[in-house]
């Protein structure tokens, strides 16, 4: 069946959105070099912004080509959660309490480390932190883990090559990091209940190679930057003392919403209180990072009103490919694409087999570090991060490139183990 003229465009725009990302670096310079119009030029050089601002253009079209109610129809019917749900993940995660607990665990299990602290705990926040997503879900662990690096790395005097290559490991671990368990890795969320997949099956199929392939990824790159990092001051100090009930409250609003995960009702509700117990708690927390988090939503629900308009051309390709093709394609994919809805466009293909549900899940997270729009929580460790690099924009042929040693690592784990 050939394409409307809907998926057409939204498949143009889609493209456009993906060139755009490669380039808002160069949108930032021309701030610079403009500076009348430095407004749009910053816009336009937010990676954050640009799903958002293209499915925006897509959405006008839809609205003068269908109609107001053939558009608003279309809206209606995404599903829109898991961009709020890293939205509230990405906030509580990122308290002061939250944050303090686990600098608490990391530094404490540091210790235990024959290696110096700041070479421990950064081993460390890049092993058992995505490992830990399995549990508090991987957008959590994204930010606790870029948090931690921004503190201990990234605000450091660090050497660009440290930077990148902390980031490509930082995104490849969380994406595999994740498939512990059927809930928290959301390429495998979208496939799980259909195909009657549970923590058994996720440990036996996926789970112990990825924690492999971490801890490998983990180890290498300590190695290699361990003269620089040892260099480094100590690990930071975990900030002023929070009381423990505190502690115990944020992280029961972690898990709240981590529990219910697909009911934006009650983890919206959840949420609110949990701003209402931050105001009546202020000394004991930070700045919320709400903008950062309402930027990386915008992100995820452009990728989402766009990325429905990619169903006629992928599914069709991801059919016709046999297990071992779709392994690399899907690792490829994944790239361009969010893995999630990649995951989730497999699950329509009728008649497949155990060996081509394996081969489309494990390719879809071994490229999930690639690029920033591979992966759910790539956004949220992208907005922490961005700053501490040149013109505080990270590069996608930088990441890229930092990502492809990590991601032949969890290739050979995959596909070899």
């Amino acid at each position: 069946m050939s394409p409307t003229l809907p998926e057409i465009v939204g498949t143009a725009l889609f493209a456009v959105a993906i060139v755009h990302t490669f380039l808002a670096s160069k949108f930032e310079k021309l701030a610079d070099l403009h500076p009348r119009h430095a407004g749009i030029w910053h816009l336009l050089g937010e990676v954050e912004a640009v799903f958002g601002f293209w499915a925006l253009v897509f959405t006008l079209f839809l609205f003068s080509h269908s109609g107001a109610e053939s558009a608003t129809h279309y809206l209606e019917g995404l599903n829109y959660t898991e961009a709020m749900f890293v939205f509230v993940i990405m906030v509580i995660a990122a308290s002061r309490p939250v944050l303090y607990a686990a600098g608490l665990l990391v530094r404490g299990l540091s210790r235990a480390l024959p290696l110096p602290s700041p070479v421990a705990v950064y081993f460390l926040t890049l092993s058992l932190v995505p490992l830990l997503g399995s549990f508090i879900t991987e957008p959590a662990a994204m930010t606790l883990a870029a948090l931690m690096l921004r503190d201990q790395v990234y605000s450091q005097p660090t050497s660009k090559r440290l930077k990148y290559a902390t980031l490509g490991v930082l995104f490849v671990n969380v994406s595999i990091g994740g498939t512990l368990t059927p809930f928290a890795a959301p390429p495998v969320l979208m496939v799980a209940g259909v195909w009657g997949w549970g923590i058994g099956d996720m440990i036996t199929l996926f789970g112990w190679k990825a924690a492999i392939a971490v801890l490998i990824n983990a180890v290498a790159v300590t190695a290699w930057a361990r003269k620089e990092l040892a260099a480094l001051p100590a690990s930071p100090a975990t900030g002023p003392r929070v009381p423990a009930p505190l502690i115990a409250v944020h992280l029961a609003f972690l898990v709240g919403v981590v529990v219910f995960a697909h009911h934006p009702t009650v983890f919206i509700a959840m949420f609110l209180f949990f701003l209402g117990v931050v105001d009546a708690y202020e000394r004991h927390n930070d700045r919320l990072m709400l903008r950062e988090g309402l930027l990386v939503a915008f992100f995820l629900a452009g990728l989402v009103t766009l990325g429905a308009q990619q169903k006629w051309w992928l599914q069709d390709l991801l059919a016709g490919m046999d297990p071992t093709v779709l392994f690399f394609g899907s690792t490829a994919l994944t790239a361009i694409t969010d893995n999630a809805a990649l995951t989730y466009l497999g699950s329509l293909v009728q008649g497949i087999d155990d060996a081509f549900k394996y081969a489309l899940v494990a390719g879809a997270v071994t490229g999930g570090g690639l690029t920033v729009i591979a992966n759910a929580p790539n956004p949220a460790g992208f907005s922490i991060l961005k700053d501490h690099f040149d013109d505080g924009a990270i590069s996608a042929g930088g990441l890229l490139l930092a990502a492809l040693a990590p991601t032949l690592v969890a290739v050979a784990a995959f596909q070899l183990l």
